[in-house]
């Protein structure tokens, strides 16, 4: 992941949220090791997405699973995630919208999104993975 790579994921995330007339979006890029490469947000949207979209993409990665993934876990075992959030700082985001981006079955950070509905965050997320030919893993 380089901030080149970044930056194209998200202009294709924000390309898709207004094609597909979504709220707007705030959206950070991570790699694989979880440190932010790049962070947008757009106006109108709340402070608090910041922190929301990073801490989707960081959840993601630090547990090898997509958002999703976390937020069924969430669902049947809430205990496990409580105590992952602890360790996590507390920003660990079990939502959907915190999508893996992998290259030829590798790990190289991961995309998250909000500001939409979870769904559509992580619908966005897919497709600008999907867009530059990367495999997207939501859980």
């Amino acid at each position: 992941m380089n901030l080149d790579l970044a930056n194209a994921l998200i202009t294709s995330s924000l390309d898709y949220r207004r094609d597909h007339d979504m709220k707007p979006l705030t959206i950070a890029v991570i790699d694989a090791g979880g440190h932010l490469v790049a962070l947008q947000r757009e106006d109108g949207t709340s402070n608090l997405r910041a922190e929301i979209a990073q801490g989707k993409a960081k959840g993601a990665v630090a547990m090898g699973l997509g958002s999703r993934a976390l937020f069924n876990r969430a669902q049947e075992q809430p205990y496990f995630i409580d105590a992952m959030n602890a360790l996590n700082n507390g920003s660990l985001v079990p939502v959907p919208g915190g999508v893996l981006i992998k290259q030829n079955g590798t790990l190289i950070g991961a995309i998250g999104i909000t500001g939409d509905s979870s769904d559509n965050d992580e619908a966005c997320a897919v497709a600008a993975i999907e867009d530059h030919g990367f495999v997207a893993e939501t859980g």
